[in-house]
């Protein structure tokens, strides 16, 4: 199906000085990987992802939230980056500046090119140190589960961004600082609910950038914004193409 997009929102792609875009676990539903409130599957079924992704839960039972971890960290090794991911990365090499935020933790983007992407959330592949909040690299090969951390003895667990735990060091700022300094801010497959991600829209409108929805379902929104109900590969792979169809 063709993807018609305002002249409006082309001609700001084509002048724009400073992009910033967010994206949500729809940009990477396309590469089979569930959003992270889907029911859970096969010996997961039982579990609700809020009573596990705690540190009060990896406190209580270590080994059952690694293996949980474990078993997501499985389907992100047998994606691959999508549509979605493909163009973000190729948008970056139209534009002067792009801010590229996402709230996944798969590691998709940069799989597909970007750099210098903004994981709020963290990234599932990394892991990192419980007691030391380190990232470790490698450890001692063990029957452990979860292994130990080489430095301190400590439980290793992912790195990625917990229930009740800070945004990485540096994230919050960096985002707010490109909501605040862009002049198109594309919020893509995400359902705008989640702080502090969520409020970046906002305050990239309030300094004047123009706002921009890309997701299948309307989302509640300013009334300035303009929102595209299509799914993220297909729209940005028409946004690459009416922007610069030269190619």
């Amino acid at each position: 199906m063709a993807i018609t997009l305002p002249t409006l929102l082309i001609d700001q792609l084509r002048t724009a000085r400073h992009i910033a875009v967010l994206t949500g676990a729809g940009v990477s539903a396309a590469s089979g990987l569930p959003t992270f409130r889907e029911a859970q599957t096969g010996l997961w079924a039982q579990y609700r992802p809020e009573d596990l992704a705690t540190a009060e839960a990896f406190r209580r039972d270590p080994k059952l939230v690694w293996e949980w971890y474990a078993w997501r960290r499985s389907l992100v090794e047998k994606a691959a980056p999508n549509a979605a991911h493909v163009a973000l990365a190729a948008l970056a090499l139209h534009v002067p500046k792009l801010t590229l935020i996402t709230q996944n933790v798969d590691g998709l983007h940069q799989q597909a090119g970007s750099s210098g992407v903004v994981e709020m959330h963290g990234n599932i592949r990394r892991t990192k140190c419980f007691d030391e909040n380190t990232v470790v690299e490698s450890w001692p090969a063990t029957d452990e589960v979860p292994p130990r951390c080489p430095q301190c003895q400590g439980y290793l667990r992912p790195d990625v961004v917990w229930f009740g735990e800070s945004l990485p060091e540096g994230a919050l700022d960096q985002t707010a600082d490109a909501a605040v300094d862009c002049d198109l801010f594309l919020s893509v497959g995400t359902s705008g609910m989640v702080e502090p991600a969520a409020s970046l829209l906002r305050i990239a409108i309030e300094h004047d950038a123009l706002g921009v929805i890309i997701n299948p379902t309307r989302i509640d929104a300013h009334k300035s914004v303009i929102q595209i109900e299509a799914n993220a590969g297909d729209t940005l792979m028409a946004l690459l193409a009416q922007a610069w169809p030269e190619g």
